[in-house]
């Protein structure tokens, strides 16, 4: 692991023969991750996968799926 920046950091994760990753320890503890958790994965294919806390699109998932048409 390596802080980057204030709050920033960079994990490394090898990837498996079943395309599984493991997300680092350390990783897991910093933003809560937890056995049974389930992530959303954003990919782009020029500006790669993104996997952001939970917290930060429930507000953008609600209003999603409860704004009227």
């Amino acid at each position: 692991m390596r802080n980057v920046k204030d709050g920033r950091y960079a994990w490394t994760a090898k990837v498996g023969e079943k395309g599984q990753i493991v997300i680092p320890k350390e990783a897991r503890d910093i933003f809560g991750i937890k056995p049974g958790d389930t992530l959303i994965l954003f990919g782009d294919p020029e500006r790669g996968i993104a996997i952001p806390p939970s917290d930060a699109i429930t507000g953008y998932i609600a209003t999603v799926f409860t704004s009227e048409k």
